[in-house]
């Protein structure tokens, strides 16, 4: 039978990784700072620089933190979460994947959008407001707008305030870099209009109005996911 370790039946490192997890949960370090330095944290910690090492070492394989070369050890956005917590990358079939995930976002995110426009801040809307005109100009401009775009739907998830939903952002913009890389430019003013649809939907606080332009978003990438695997297929003959 398993039995949870006791903290004197752990590693002197193990409990210094302890000891800043506690320090992440209690907000004395939040998400995005930069820990203090090696010598400052083991004086912290009250244990030796070598410990400290093995503690953050131990915490970036849990993706707790994450070690910026020349600049640091900063805590993770998302702490905890893997980049690829279900191995996409690994995935060889991208388009039936991109369409696969296109659906699972028409599950959560239609709801998501409905929810953000009863609980959304007018601060929050500006900012979601700036993603839109910055997707909106790097499309214009020909330019990759993944970031933009993961930001603005990001923004709309954060604004639920469920903590469930904030931690499935990450998979959920798994998605994303697959829509743009399949889409291309093909979608691109479907893309502007829908985006600010969604957000003048939840200006008016109108919950049926942003998950309907959210569904259409959706819509707009998988009726064209589906007409790329159809062209791969009449390409290689199946």
């Amino acid at each position: 039978m398993f039995t949870a370790l006791n903290a004197e039946d752990k590693t002197l490192p193990e409990r210094a990784a302890d000891q800043v997890i506690s320090m992440i949960v209690d907000g004395t370090f939040q998400p995005g700072d930069k820990l203090p330095g090696e010598y400052d944290l083991a004086q912290r910690l009250n244990v030796g620089r070598s410990t400290v090492r093995e503690a953050i070492k131990s915490l970036v394989s849990q993706n707790i933190l994450e070690v910026r070369r020349g600049n640091g050890t900063f805590v993770k956005e998302h702490t905890g979460v893997a980049d690829d917590p279900l191995g996409f990358r690994f995935v060889p079939d991208k388009l039936k994947l991109g369409l696969d995930l296109c659906e699972i976002r028409l599950m959560i995110e239609p709801d998501i959008a409905a929810i953000a426009a009863q609980k959304a801040t007018e601060q929050e809307m500006d900012q979601m407001q700036e993603a839109c005109d910055q997707v909106k100009s790097m499309i214009r401009r020909g330019e990759n707008h993944m970031k933009c775009d993961v930001e603005f739907h990001t923004m709309l998830a954060r604004c639920t305030r469920n903590s469930v939903i904030y931690t499935l952002i990450p998979i959920i913009n798994q998605a994303i870099p697959y829509f743009i890389d399949i889409t291309r430019r093909e979608l691109v003013e479907q893309t502007i209009e829908t985006h600010q649809q969604v957000l003048d939907a939840v200006r008016a606080r109108d919950g049926h109005a942003a998950a309907e332009a959210m569904r259409r978003h959706l819509e707009y990438n998988r009726r064209n996911i589906e007409n790329a695997i159809s062209m791969e297929r009449e390409q290689s003959g199946k």
